[in-house]
């Protein structure tokens, strides 16, 4: 063969490639979360999920319409503050993202699924607990996990009827998430005949809760109920130690129920009467739960919090309905999205109107030894 030839055969295999490669549609997935500051253990692990989501994805070798695909991962840090969130949601609509599986705050998801909305992008999100997130009713809004009607409920219920408490002070942190969630804990134990003896505030930022616990102590409540995270409620149980408050109950939802909570309490003696919700099904109740940790943990060792598996779970619905929409044009896609029947790792998930989870499940924790620890109270 003469070389003018095998240059000619190796330019015709080249262009093919090329041409192979035109065809791969990229398909990009947003996720915003706080990478930094405080809450980046939660932020990291809702990015892995998705990461792990979209790696599996490519795995399978998708067909949409007719063109391979290939599924992209942009990622944004809301540093956990709504401004910054609303300019990243923004960015993801400049980039012509497809949808997204995003958001750990509800502070910044509020705001945000506007901006989704207004570009008809849709979003969904795996953490952010707020029912005041679905109540405009958009169908750009979906949410894969109990809200916090669900766990200030369940918490209510069972200071009220497992742990027969008969009083209990509330603080929150004046977050949309942490205000939301010690209303309708307030609301839910008032109602069952618990009496509430104090209602105090801080913020999401502060560490000394001294003058807080001493005004709470004199009304010697049964249990404090927090609204906010466990970066603020590790230093409280450490202060309500030494304050003598070793009898009495710490409750939150799942803002607090994270294993990263017994390195911030330090071995604090209130860390034993910690009761924590999460939506949800305890990872061995999980459907998939096991099977998924056990490869999370390969690919992000000693990464894991609790939301992602369903971050995961968001950006295979997303791919789920764009594959039988035939289509990634969000315009296209949205009302199979809004007709979801997906057998996730989490649960099985359907929507309803608003765009809130049938049947949400919910587990209430402690920790044991200083490790969480699901309660069987069946």
């Amino acid at each position: 063969m003469t070389i003018s030839r095998k240059l000619f055969i190796a330019a015709v295999v080249a262009g093919m490639g090329s041409a192979a490669m035109a065809q791969e549609q990229v398909i990009k997935i947003g996720h915003i979360g706080p990478v930094s500051g405080p809450q980046a253990h939660f932020g990291k692990d809702n990015e892995n999920g998705v990461r792990m989501a979209i790696e599996d994805l490519n795995a399978k070798g998708m067909e949409i319409g007719g063109k391979k695909v290939k599924f992209q991962l942009v990622a944004e840090d809301d540093a956990a503050d709504p401004k910054q969130g609303t300019a990243a949601s923004q960015k993801l609509c400049d980039d012509k993202v497809a949808g997204a599986a995003t958001f750990l705050n509800s502070g910044v998801a509020i705001p945000s699924s506007k901006v989704f909305h207004d570009c008809g992008i849709p979003m969904i999100t795996g953490a952010a607990t707020n029912p005041e997130l679905t109540k405009p009713g958009w169908n750009t809004t979906y949410r894969v996990i109990a809200n916090d009607n669900a766990l200030g409920a369940a918490l209510a219920d069972y200071v009220a009827k497992v742990a027969k408490l008969k009083t209990v002070a509330v603080v929150d942190d004046r977050t949309a998430y942490g205000q939301g969630l010690a209303s309708v804990f307030k609301k839910e134990a008032e109602k069952q005949g618990v009496k509430v003896v104090a209602s105090e505030f801080t913020n999401d930022k502060a560490t000394d809760f001294m003058a807080i616990l001493t005004s709470i102590k004199a009304k010697k409540p049964d249990a404090i109920f927090y609204g906010g995270m466990y970066g603020q409620a590790g230093p409280m149980l450490r202060q309500m130690a030494q304050l003598g408050m070793n009898e009495a109950k710490l409750l939150g939802g799942d803002g607090i129920c994270v294993p990263e909570l017994a390195k911030v309490a330090a071995g604090a003696k209130p860390l034993e009467n910690v009761v924590c919700a999460d939506g949800g099904a305890s990872l061995g109740k999980m459907p998939g739960g096991s099977e998924w940790k056990k490869r999370y943990d390969a690919k992000f060792p000693g990464q894991f919090q609790v939301y992602s598996p369903y971050f995961y779970d968001a950006t295979m619905l997303l791919a789920d309905a764009m594959k039988r929409a035939n289509s990634w044009d969000p315009k296209v896609y949205i009302p199979f999205l809004q007709k979801a029947d997906y057998a996730g790792v989490t649960s099985r998930i359907q929507f309803e109107a608003n765009g809130e989870m049938k049947n949400p499940s919910y587990t209430l924790s402690q920790f044991i030894n200083g490790t969480k620890t699901p309660m069987d109270l069946k």
